[in-house]
């Protein structure tokens, strides 16, 4: 059974949105990895490094959904290993997030 599409910019702004969250999970990613080696933390770098390789998981998502609404291939659930990356990159984020406010403030460095 096919389902009518719209042929509207609907499947362009999406591929752009999932696009714009990779490349902001990158910059941010960047950003925790200097926090740690600004402080010698080695668990935030490493932590920073998970980040970095999410933001190539959160692009592949984006460049995955682009084809798929697309019309390139079936529209269907995205792979499983690919929700599980982007599971771990979430969970990553926000427990970055938590140790660098934690560093910021003056708390004994993470080694």
């Amino acid at each position: 059974m096919t389902v009518p599409r719209d042929p509207g910019l609907q499947p362009e702004r999406t591929a752009l949105a999932w696009s714009r969250t990779g490349l902001a999970v990158l910059v941010n990613a960047l950003l925790v990895v200097r926090a740690g080696i600004g402080h010698g933390a080695v668990g935030v770098s490493l932590m920073g490094a998970l980040l970095l390789g999410g933001a190539v998981v959160l692009m592949a998502a984006g460049a995955w959904r682009g084809r798929a609404l697309r019309g390139d291939w079936p529209v269907a659930a995205p792979p499983e290993p690919l929700v599980l990356g982007l599971a771990a990159t979430v969970l990553t984020a926000c427990l970055a997030a938590v140790v660098v406010t934690w560093l910021e403030a003056g708390a004994p460095h993470l080694r």
